[in-house]
């Protein structure tokens, strides 16, 4: 931990607001261990990463332990605030969250990463830091070092969308399909890896958007997992269908849709659209919207 010992811990004044919290300034954090967490509220490995550092809150907090979570938005519907308290509600974060909506906390501790770690000592000063999900045994004794204490370790496991990715059988990466970063768009979704539209859409620079009913948006991979971060932007419910294979997904079915596939499109975030339960194939997924307007930003695998 010596490589940051002589670096300091910036200062939270960037930060927009601040979600379960008044605002936090260097008299609060005096004297304190201080954990910070970068996340955006749609990131899969956030997602993932979370139930460790929750329960590293709860299980550190009488030994004063702080978890100071910052949520600075990747997408732009990630700047409204009731989607991030949301978020918060759904993963049960209990521990103040500042909102970063112009990135400044972000630029403070010169950030590029989600999710982002930073472990700060007593005296304010960044002594450890990790990017990405993983090597939450070697996170958890930093914690304990800072704080001057020594037990095992807290038991994790992650349910539904926190659940570990099934990383021997993840061969589908991470893939954005708006202007800016979209790849691998094909005029079918028939190679692995590979994504394509059906209807009327407008591709934009983050997004793409469907213009008719009855579009679809389908991607073939290889993974247990798979996601797709949406928004039905300023409209009311969208009601879509997935297909796997041209099938009902049955017991395939992710967290945000039935057996029979059907799921609602209610507000911006990372939908799981389907989880095998059985052995790990390759396969077509296929998204239907009912209804115009709904929006698609990125898959992502697990």
């Amino acid at each position: 931990m010596s490589l940051f010992e002589r670096v300091r811990m910036p200062s939270f004044e960037g930060a927009t607001g601040w979600l379960n919290s008044e605002p936090l300034g260097p008299a609060d954090l005096d004297g304190r261990v201080v954990l910070v967490n970068f996340w955006t509220l749609t990131c899969i490995n956030w997602l993932r990463q979370e139930p460790y550092v929750r329960a590293w809150s709860r299980a550190y907090r009488d030994d004063g332990l702080l978890v100071i979570g910052v949520h600075t938005p990747e997408f732009s519907f990630e700047h409204r605030t009731e989607l991030i308290r949301l978020a918060i509600a759904a993963r049960e974060i209990d521990y103040p969250v500042a909102v970063d909506n112009d990135f400044g906390v972000w630029n403070a501790f010169a950030n590029h990463y989600w999710p982002a770690l930073y472990f700060i000592d007593r005296d304010g000063m960044i002594r450890d830091q990790h990017f990405g999900e993983g090597r939450y045994k070697q996170s958890e004794r930093t914690i304990q070092h800072l704080l001057g204490v020594e037990r095992d370790l807290t038991p994790v496991e992650g349910t539904g969308v926190e659940a570990e990715a099934n990383w021997d059988d993840l061969r589908t990466p991470e893939t954005y399909v708006g202007n800016a970063r979209g790849e691998r768009r094909s005029t079918d979704a028939t190679r692995l890896n590979h994504w394509a539209l059906n209807g009327e859409w407008r591709i934009q620079s983050e997004r793409v958007v469907l213009e008719q009913p009855g579009g679809s948006i389908a991607f073939r991979f290889h993974a247990r997992d798979a996601h797709l971060v949406m928004s039905p932007g300023p409209r009311d419910p969208i009601p879509f269908r997935v297909t796997l294979d041209g099938e009902a997904p049955g017991e395939a079915h992710g967290g945000d849709v039935d057996e029979a596939g059907n799921g609602e499109l209610r507000e911006g975030r990372l939908y799981q659209l389907v989880r095998e339960p059985g052995t790990v194939a390759d396969r077509t997924l296929e998204v239907t919207f009912d209804q115009p307007g709904a929006e698609a930003y990125s898959f992502t695998f697990g």
